[in-house]
This record gives C-alpha cells, structure tokens and sequence, in this order.
C-alpha cells in the first residue's frame, strides 16, 4: 500500500484545536475524505473520519489496523499541513 496523494486544507478558527482536513489517496484507486488535523497539547496528529452513533458515541468509518500504517498516515497528512501553511 502506497499513499499517493494528499491534499489538505488549512481551517485557522481561534479558539479551535482543528487546524485543517485532509483527504488521502491510496494506490491511485481509494480515497478517504475528512481526516481531521488536531492541535494536541504535546503534538499535532491527526483523526480519521467519523460517525455519530444513535447512542451519541463516535465510530471512526475508516481507520488504519497497525500502528506502523497509522504512521505513515500521520506522517504524510502532517507533512502536506506543514507545506500548506507556508501557503497560507
């Protein structure tokens, strides 16, 4: 598996820990929209797209099984939100 492509848009809301949203592309055939970009109290890291349950928990609708893919995730989206500022 191979990440692609990724796009991110930066979201500067004061008072807001969401700093943008990404969307990845794997092998140039799935997509996975609305990864959020969080402002953590020791790091920035990132939180997969997800759903509101009718029990008014949230299920994340897809997320990485292994820790070295969540890396590799964490890795590219903070690389591409670290380029996108510049841009800003």
């Amino acid at each position: 598996m191979k990440i692609t492509s990724v796009k991110v848009h930066v979201t500067e809301k004061e008072d807001s820990r969401m700093k943008g949203i990404a969307s990845v592309i794997i092998d140039d055939c799935f997509a996975i929209h609305d990864i959020r970009i969080i402002e953590g109290v020791d790091r920035t890291f990132i939180a997969m797209p997800s759903r509101k349950t009718p029990s008014g928990e949230y299920r994340d609708v897809a997320n990485p099984i292994t820790s070295e893919c969540r890396t590799m995730f964490e890795d590219a989206v903070l690389k591409a939100y670290e380029e996108e500022k510049k841009n800003v």
